[in-house]
């Protein structure tokens, strides 16, 4: 009968260390996820806080009048007073 015992008992104890080397495997497969969800979200981050930057840039830049100018010349084709327009026309390829 003893060594009945310890088959049980060697039997639970394999089953005990399988069941926690299986769930230490799906634990660090599950951190490797979310490192790698955080880095992408990171670099996410970093990309939109440059973006904002250079929104932000862009808007102190044309709240000035040297920035409406630019932005009057560049869409609307506007020119100030005293500038000349030369118009280039081209012909065939």
């Amino acid at each position: 009968m003893p060594r009945l015992r310890w088959m049980i008992f060697t039997a639970v104890i394999t089953l005990a260390f399988c069941i926690a080397v299986t769930a230490c495997y799906f634990e660090f497969r599950r951190l490797t996820r979310l490192r790698t969800s955080v880095a992408e979200g990171s670099a996410r981050l970093v990309h939109l806080e440059r973006q904002v930057t250079n929104y932000r840039e862009r808007v102190a830049f044309y709240g000035t009048d040297e920035g409406m100018a630019h932005l009057a010349r560049e869409r609307f084709n506007l020119v100030l007073p005293g500038e000349r327009v030369f118009i280039i026309n081209r012909e065939g390829p």
